[in-house]
């Protein structure tokens, strides 16, 4: 049996596991730290960056080309009206409108042209540059069915961007636009304006 008056000896101050904690501790700010500066200023930048165009109905509508996953799509060499959209693959707004545009198209694209451009620098992360494999993963995940174009200048989002992603623009045949709206438009607002083209 032990004496329990025998005292144990003084243990060390843990300066290891301190410094473990410590050094675990300002990792931890660090990471909250760059998650809330992401936060705050991805959303802006990718606003700032693109600069909303003035475009109003009536208006001669920009020329632009771009390489859809249907081919070649050239305004100028259009000779159907044409329903452009200009998206963003991390925006919820335009994730959730493929399936009204996935339905206009399959109704009305023996009758116009249907395309939809990328406009934001950043990819779905909303941090990371926006590639090809992005929206080519948009189109996927989303069931695109008409035809979509990664545009790595977004000179097209700089023409026609307007208040904000998605920014929808119908061009007439006289290539003069005839309706442009941003942010999430129902079916049956988008068939009220396309009825209207020629």
């Amino acid at each position: 049996m032990r004496n329990r008056s025998s005292r144990r000896p003084a243990r060390s101050f843990p300066f290891r596991t301190v410094a473990l904690g410590l050094t675990v501790g300002a990792v931890a700010i660090g990471i909250v730290v760059a998650i809330a500066f992401t936060n705050r200023i991805v959303p802006q930048a990718a606003t700032a960056v693109i600069p909303y165009a003035s475009l109003t109905p009536g208006e001669r509508a920009p020329s632009f080309s771009a390489e859809t996953t249907q081919g070649t799509f050239a305004l100028a060499r259009a000779d159907r009206p044409v329903l452009l959209e200009v998206f963003a693959t991390w925006c919820p707004h335009c994730q959730r409108e493929t399936a009204v545009l996935n339905r206009l198209y399959a109704k009305y694209k023996d009758r116009l042209d249907f395309v939809a451009v990328t406009g934001s620098p950043y990819g779905g992360n909303r941090s990371s540059p926006e590639s090809e494999a992005d929206v080519l993963a948009f189109a996927q995940y989303f069931n695109v069915r008409y035809p979509v174009a990664f545009d790595p200048s977004l000179g097209i989002a700089r023409s026609y961007l307007k208040g904000g992603y998605p920014t929808i623009v119908m061009i007439g045949t006289d290539k003069r636009i005839k309706f442009i709206a941003s942010g999430e438009l129902s079916q049956s607002i988008l068939e009220t304006h396309i009825r209207q083209l020629s």
